[in-house]
C-alpha cells in the first residue's frame, strides 16, 4: 500500500496550486489524483479554439441537473474541466476577482480572515500582470495575466455603443472600481493560454516527490475514527496519507465525495445506506451559479469566425504557429463589463460579449455573421442542491439547480436584457446591425413574453459553487471553518469553489486559485487563522 504525506483530490484550478505548493518542500511526498487526462490537446493552449475542446468533450465533464422548472423544464447542463488544469484549461481565460463587497460580506458572516483586505495580498502575490502593478496588482507572480493581442472590430463597436448608452469605460475590472465596460485581461501569456496547470504544475510535475495520477477517480475517503487517513481509488487501490487530504474536486464532485464517505445530512445518508460519520447538513446545500441570457444581432461585417474555412483557416493557423499573433490569439469573449442596473451602487450584471453568433447545448448557433451580448446576474439569490443519487460512486449526483427559484434573479436578468438591447441600438452598433435575431423584436414590450424568453434561453456560465460553504461553527449549514478544515473530522480540508459562502461577482477561476493558495499556506503554517 502506497503512502504519501498529502493527497490532493482533483487537479483543477485549485488542486494544481495546492499540489505544487505542498511539493515545493522535497521532504513532502504528495499525490495529486485527477479524473481526467493530461492537458495535451493543442486546442487547449490556443486561446481561440477552447470551444473545440468543449465540443469534443474528452476533457470536459457535463454535469446535468434534474429537469429545472425555472428553465421551462430544461435540464441545466454545467460543463466542467475534466483535465489537468480543470476549468482553467477549458474556460474563456477571463481574469476577474469579484468585488470588494463580496469578500467583506464573507467577513460579516464570521469569516473575518477572508475580507477583501485579507485576500487582496494573496491575489497580488499570485499575479504576473503584463501591464498593471501596485496597490491592486502584482507583476511577479506565477499566474500570467495579459492584455489582448487581438481585438475584433465588433468588440470595439460594443465598447463604443455601451458608452453611447451611458456606461463608463473601464481599463481595469480588478482595480478600485469594477463598474464599466472594456476589454478583459486574460490568463494568457505570449499568445497562449496560461492555465493553472501551466502556471503551477509544469515545474512541479518534474519533482520526484510529486506523483500525478490521471484518469483515476476517488470513490471514498477513508477514516480511522474521525481522522482522514486515505482514499479508495476507482482502480480498487487504497492510498494512505500521513498528513492531510485536500479536496479540490469542484462544487459538484466535492459534496458527492463527502456524502459517499459519511459526511453530510444524517437522514439523507441513511436513506442510501451510507454509515454516518459526521452529521453536516450543509453538505450539498447552498448551490449557486451564474446564469446568463443572450441578445444576438446579425451584422454587416465579418464576425470572428467569418473566415475560418479552407485556406483562410490555414493562414490563421500558420500565422499563430509562427508568430503567436492574429485571430487565434483571441479569447473569443474579448470584451464585456459590469453594470449596476438596480441603482444600489454595486454592479449586479456582467456582460460577456462574443464577436460571433453563439449556441449552447441543443441550440445551434445562427448562421452568418453576428454579435452576442450575454448579461448574467452576479449575486444569485436562488439556491440548489447536490445530493447522492445512490451509494454507488459511479452514479451521477442528484443535482437540482433550482434556477430562478428566487424571482429576484429573473428580474435582474430582465434589466440586463433590456440594457443589452439598448446597447445594440446605440449608434456604433446600429449602423452595422442588420436585424436582431434574439430575442425576436417586440418581445421586450411584453413583460411575460420577455420573462419566458429568459427562462427558455438562459444557461450557466460555468461557475458552480458554494456547496460546502465556509462559516463559523455555530452555523449549522457551514461545512468548513476559516482554515478550510471540515468540521467534525481531522486531517481533511476543502479548497475549491464549493467553500464560498456566497458566489463572487464575476468569473470564478482567479478566486478559486486564490483559495487553493491560501489552503496551502494554512497547511504549511505560512499563514494562520486567529
Amino acid at each position: 500500500m502506497r503512502e504519501f504525506d498529502y493527497i490532493v483530490v482533483g487537479g483543477g484550478s485549485s488542486g494544481s496550486v495546492v499540489a505544487a505548493r505542498l511539493s515545493e518542500n522535497p521532504a513532502n511526498r504528495v499525490l495529486l489524483v485527477e479524473s481526467g487526462q493530461k492537458d495535451k490537446d493543442r486546442f487547449i493552449h490556443i486561446p481561440a479554439t477552447f470551444f473545440k475542446v468543449i465540443e469534443k468533450g474528452r476533457d470536459v465533464h457535463f454535469y446535468t441537473s434534474e429537469p429545472d422548472a425555472g428553465l421551462n423544464g430544461k435540464q441545466n447542463v454545467v460543463p466542467q474541466g475534466n483535465v489537468l488544469g480543470g476549468g482553467s484549461s477549458i474556460n474563456a481565460m477571463i481574469y476577474v476577482r469579484g468585488q470588494r463587497q463580496d469578500y467583506d460580506s464573507w467577513a460579516q458572516m464570521g469569516c473575518r480572515a477572508w475580507s477583501y483586505d485579507k485576500v487582496l495580498p494573496v491575489f497580488r502575490d499570485l499575479e504576473g500582470n503584463q501591464r498593471l502593478s501596485g496597490e491592486f496588482h502584482g507583476a511577479e507572480g506565477p499566474l500570467k495575466v495579459s492584455d489582448r493581442r487581438f481585438g475584433h472590430p465588433l468588440s470595439w463597436a460594443f465598447i463604443r455603443a455601451a458608452q453611447e448608452a451611458g456606461l463608463n469605460y473601464n481599463e481595469d475590472f480588478n482595480g478600485a472600481d469594477q463598474e464599466g465596460v472594456g476589454f478583459y485581461q486574460t490568463t494568457t501569456y505570449n499568445g497562449q493560454r496560461w492555465s493553472a496547470a501551466q502556471a503551477f504544475l509544469r515545474d512541479a510535475e518534474k519533482r520526484p516527490n510529486l506523483d500525478i495520477m490521471t484518469g483515476t477517480k476517488v470513490h471514498k475517503l477513508l477514516f480511522e475514527g474521525r481522522a482522514a487517513v486515505g482514499v479508495l481509488l476507482s482502480t480498487g487501490e487504497t492510498v494512505k496519507a500521513r498528513g492531510e487530504i485536500v479536496l479540490t474536486a469542484g462544487a459538484i464532485a466535492t459534496p458527492k465525495l463527502l456524502q459517499l464517505s459519511g459526511i453530510g445530512a444524517a437522514e439523507h445518508l441513511k436513506t442510501h445506506g451510507v454509515p454516518v460519520l459526521v452529521d453536516l447538513p450543509g453538505v450539498g446545500e447552498n448551490y449557486q451559479d451564474h446564469l446568463e441570457a443572450t441578445v444576438q444581432v446579425e451584422v454587416s461585417m465579418l464576425s470572428l469566425f467569418g473566415q475560418d474555412k479552407g485556406l483562410a483557416a490555414a493562414r490563421h493557423m500558420l500565422q499563430y504557429l509562427m508568430t503567436k499573433t492574429g485571430l487565434l490569439t483571441s479569447t473569443v469573449v474579448e470584451s464585456g463589463g459590469f453594470v449596476d442596473t438596480a441603482g444600489t451602487g454595486q454592479p449586479d450584471i456582467q456582460f460577456h460579449v462574443l464577436p460571433s453568433f453563439v449556441g449552447f447545448g441543443e441550440r445551434v448557433a445562427e448562421p452568418g455573421h453576428g454579435l452576442s451580448i450575454g448579461p448574467c446576474f452576479l449575486r444569485p439569490q436562488s439556491r440548489g442542491t447536490v445530493k447522492l443519487r445512490s451509494a454507488n460512486p459511479e452514479d451521477p449526483a442528484l443535482f437540482n439547480a433550482n434556477s430562478f427559484s428566487n424571482p429576484a434573479d429573473l428580474e435582474t436578468l430582465v434589466r440586463g436584457i433590456e440594457l443589452a438591447i439598448r446597447i445594440t441600438e446605440a449608434p456604433s452598433l446600429a449602423r452595422i446591425v442588420k436585424r436582431r435575431v434574439l430575442p425576436r423584436p417586440g418581445v421586450e414590450n411584453d413583460p411575460e413574453a420577455l420573462r419566458d424568453y429568459i427562462r427558455g434561453i438562459s444557461k450557466t456560465v460555468f461557475h458552480p459553487s458554494c456547496t460546502a460553504k465556509m462559516g463559523v461553527p455555530e452555523d449549522r449549514m457551514a461545512v468548513v471553518g476559516e482554515d478550510l478544515k471540515v468540521f467534525g473530522v481531522d486531517k481533511l480540508r476543502i479548497a475549491d469553489a464549493s467553500i464560498m459562502p456566497t458566489l463572487v461577482s464575476g468569473n470564478t477561476n482567479a478566486p478559486t486559485i486564490m483559495i487553493g493558495e491560501r489552503a496551502s499556506r494554512f497547511i504549511l503554517g505560512k499563514e494562520r487563522v486567529a
